[in-house]
């Protein structure tokens, strides 16, 4: 086996003088839950497509398991895909959609039949062999399309956002058993998905796309406390942006200027200079109506404002503050953490928002 499963190397992919995948270079190795993260339009299928090779690339390279597949049709590539609506045959049963692939590649009829049975346990399926798919559930036959796709036993398994057609509750269950699928079958899985929730839950590294580039690539802890950019802190999960402006750099940590929060000292490796970003996860963020000890200081950084609006998810509560002297709008997560948690703070009313330097991100772009 090689180093690194699926190697890309200066891919490109134009149509016309619309450029989808700009230049993408990265590797994945082998076993890697691997996901392609980004809004839509931006390049992340049409990549996987190029994996699949069901798109040629304008320019670079595509390697499996050390080969270049630059004349390899789809049908002989050690990959196999799932997609979205999931095409599972209508006319044929479970075992027959499960066994149609190895069929057709003409593998003897006493073969099928206990590695489609093999695949059914897999997928938790037995005893579901004879179903026809009007029978099944969404996530039955997501699971039937996940069968048919390991039971040719591929060195990658590629993933074009198989959940999205699933409600919320069946969508997280699938999640965990996709997880727990890719553990024991142990072959790459590469999803493409706009879902940051689903991508974080699952993937072991992640590649946020833009624009047809690859804007950063990390475990999904990394991407997410430690963005390298203002448009993966913002695709990533909810964060308060604050544009400032560096007016000095001294024992660690960086002097910024933000409209309305005057001049805060934030820790910072490296260097910046001129316009940045601070980037702060809403769940960092403290809010109460008196002011906190200290104020603004080296280690913590407070506003005071007042609540704009307010909103109930259940587990959670975002209260969402303008601050008093620029209107700066600051999302704040509160846990509800009991049964008769009691909201003591209204819109309207006036608050404080304090959250810890340390928490603080800063964004050079």
């Amino acid at each position: 086996m090689s180093e690194n499963m699926v190697s890309i190397e200066g891919v490109t992919k134009r149509f016309g003088s619309f450029t989808a995948v700009d230049d993408v270079s990265f590797n994945i190795k082998p076993n890697e839950f691997f996901a392609l993260l980004g809004p839509s339009g931006c390049g992340k299928t049409t990549l996987l497509r190029m994996i699949a090779g069901l798109e040629i690339p304008s320019a670079g390279s595509i390697r499996i398991d050390g080969q270049d597949m630059s004349d390899m049709p789809p049908n002989q590539r050690p990959i196999n895909m799932v997609f979205q609506s999931y095409a599972v045959f209508p006319h044929m049963n479970v075992a027959d959609n499960i066994g149609y692939g190895l069929m057709v590649s003409g593998i003897p009829k006493a073969d099928i039949a206990p590695r489609v049975s093999q695949a059914l346990e897999m997928v938790q399926l037995p005893g579901l062999a004879s179903r026809m798919p009007d029978q099944l559930s969404g996530g039955q036959r997501q699971r039937v399309a996940l069968a048919r796709a390991l039971v040719k036993r591929p060195k990658v398994l590629l993933l074009d956002e198989p959940l999205s057609a699933l409600d919320a509750k069946l969508r997280e269950q699938m999640q965990l058993e996709l997880m727990h699928l890719q553990q024991k079958v142990g072959i790459t899985f590469i999803i493409v998905t706009h879902d940051q929730d689903e991508a974080l839950s699952m993937a072991d590294r992640i590649a946020v796309m833009e624009s047809g580039k690859i804007r950063q690539i990390a475990e999904p802890g990394a991407l997410y406390e430690d963005p390298k950019s203002r448009f993966v802190a913002d695709f990533i999960g909810k964060v308060n942006l604050l544009d400032g402006k560096v007016t000095g750099i001294s024992g660690g940590n960086v002097s910024i200027e933000i409209a309305g929060l005057g001049r805060l000292a934030v820790p910072h490796e490296g260097t910046a200079e001129g316009a940045v970003s601070l980037a702060v996860r809403p769940e960092k963020m403290l809010i109460g109506k008196d002011e906190p000890a200290g104020g603004s200081s080296g280690t913590s950084i407070s506003a005071k404002g007042r609540v704009t609006d307010w909103a109930y998810y259940g587990d959670t509560s975002h209260m969402y503050v303008e601050t008093e002297q620029s209107g700066l709008r600051l999302a704040v997560n509160i846990q509800n953490h009991t049964r008769d948690t009691v909201n003591t703070i209204d819109i309207g009313d006036s608050v404080w928002v304090s959250w810890a330097a340390s928490d603080t991100i800063l964004l050079n772009s």
